[in-house]
């Protein structure tokens, strides 16, 4: 069986069974047609590669200057078309199953202060072309730490009624419920109402009504990440913010941030963020740390400026 069959089989067997979202089907399937490239390169094909192949291949993407975190999820590509391809009966063992990754250096999230968001929350209200859609995207963003493509595919639905709780369905198909804050939900009304109104123009014109909170022109039918992502670092430039210093990540980021340094529990946040694994979520302890260093500095009188030497 060629190359390209052993990877649309496995895409397919990602999306039915696993309900894997096509982000990581894309990222699954560029890793995965490099490393049939690197093998037909040397006359070799996914059915007789080895372990030493697969090292092989690992260490070339190195010499590439691929980073740890590119070179960890080419592994993990390759693991999983593998396992697929041991309980489909194409391979008898899965050559990289025993090899062990770079490891991802694990960095500290950017984040933002309250007074920053504030900015842009403020930025958005005066978006020059459409100011209640770019303040119900960052009020939302904001209230809900959701990430851009849970965002902007929300259906309009989940909007309706003016909801406390917002149901998110998020990575491998799982669902969570996700407080609105009381200033999100009146941009959402705001927004809606908006919408709503030029939804009915567009019926009106024979043409069909989205599903989308957020809908647009595009194969997606709303609103893609490539552009909110370009109308966030417009908002930062007019709330006088560097724009390098912020993207939709980095607002989730800030969503979780201020609520541990508000003193919320981790594995309240844990659910909110929509983390697996708890390990994921304990990143955000820095924040945590920064505030307990400060309260030590600000009222331990042996860390005040000058008490040890007055005493002296």
């Amino acid at each position: 069986m060629p190359m390209p069959h052993w990877i649309s089989a496995f895409l397919e067997a990602q999306a039915a069974e696993l309900d894997a979202a096509r982000n990581t089907l894309l990222a699954y399937g560029r890793d995965l047609n490099a490393f049939a490239g690197w093998l037909a390169y040397r006359n070799r094909h996914f059915a007789d590669a080895t372990q030493n192949d697969v090292e092989s291949y690992l260490v070339s993407c190195e010499a590439e200057g691929l980073s740890s975190a590119t070179r960890a999820r080419r592994l993990s590509s390759i693991r999983q078309l593998y396992r697929f391809a041991f309980e489909e009966g194409w391979r008898e063992d899965n050559p990289a199953i025993r090899l062990k990754g770079p490891g991802r250096a694990r960095r500290l999230p950017g984040t933002l202060s309250r007074e920053e968001v504030e900015a842009l929350l403020a930025a958005a209200r005066e978006h020059p072309r459409d100011p209640l859609r770019a303040t119900c995207l960052m009020e939302l963003l904001y209230a809900t730490g959701l990430r851009v493509s849970e965002l902007v595919s929300l259906p309009v639905a989940a909007l309706r009624g003016d909801p406390e709780m917002l149901l998110v369905r998020g990575k491998g198909g799982r669902e969570r419920m996700v407080p609105l804050s009381r200033p999100a939900r009146v941009a959402a009304a705001a927004w809606l109402a908006r919408r709503d109104a030029m939804q009915a123009a567009q019926t009106a014109a024979g043409k069909p009504e989205s599903r989308f909170l957020f809908p647009a022109r595009g194969r997606d039918g709303h609103l893609t990440r490539q552009s909110f992502f370009v109308m966030v670092k417009e908002l930062a430039a007019r709330a006088g913010i560097a724009p390098d210093q912020v993207t939709p990540h980095v607002l989730r980021h800030a969503f979780a941030s201020h609520l541990l340094a508000g003193g919320a529990d981790l594995r309240a946040i844990q659910a909110l963020l929509g983390h697996a694994d708890l390990s994921t979520t304990e990143i955000y302890t820095h924040v945590q740390g920064e505030r307990l260093s400060a309260l030590v500095h600000a009222h331990h009188p042996l860390a005040r400026a000058g008490t040890r030497d007055d005493k002296a």
